[in-house]
């Protein structure tokens, strides 16, 4: 399968179960969308195939620390840092969520994802599933910086 397919059966599908999203310029991949204000908490989900792994789609979540909790990230020393980023490892994995720790607009952000790499899984209900996980997992994640941070 090659991106375009991909990116067509995901237009596809968010149109059929009308959901507004955006294209989004992207140098690393082959195409981009952002939908925004999805699930409770309105976190936007990013869909994509990575140009480093054709074939591969993503669909994640970034959720931002709040001002608060961004500037007193910003405080800690790298032991602090480090113990903070081994909790959100750590809760990220308890959710069975691949993460990364972003640095972007000045804030720093948790980004969840959910990886469908395998032929069988692009149709149209392994989509829908992997977008539902991702917007629990950003809710989930929101919550637990709320708490914890």
């Amino acid at each position: 399968m090659t991106g375009m397919p991909i990116r067509n059966n995901v237009e596809r599908w968010l149109i059929h179960e009308s959901y507004s999203f955006n294209d989004t310029k992207s140098d690393d991949d082959i195409f981009k969308m952002t939908i925004k204000h999805v699930g409770g908490f309105g976190n936007p989900v990013e869909i994509f195939e990575p140009k480093s792994q054709p074939n591969v789609l993503v669909i994640g979540a970034k959720v931002a620390l709040k001002n608060n909790q961004n500037a007193r990230f910003l405080k800690l020393n790298d032991d602090e840092k480090k113990n903070f980023e081994k909790k959100v490892e750590d809760y990220c994995y308890s959710l069975q969520a691949v993460h990364r720790f972003i640095d972007e607009d000045g804030k720093k952000k948790v980004g969840v994802y959910v990886v469908l790499d395998k032929e069988e899984q692009f149709n149209q209900n392994s989509f829908f599933e992997a977008l539902q996980r991702v917007v629990e997992m950003s809710e989930k994640m929101t919550q637990f910086l709320v708490k914890t941070f």
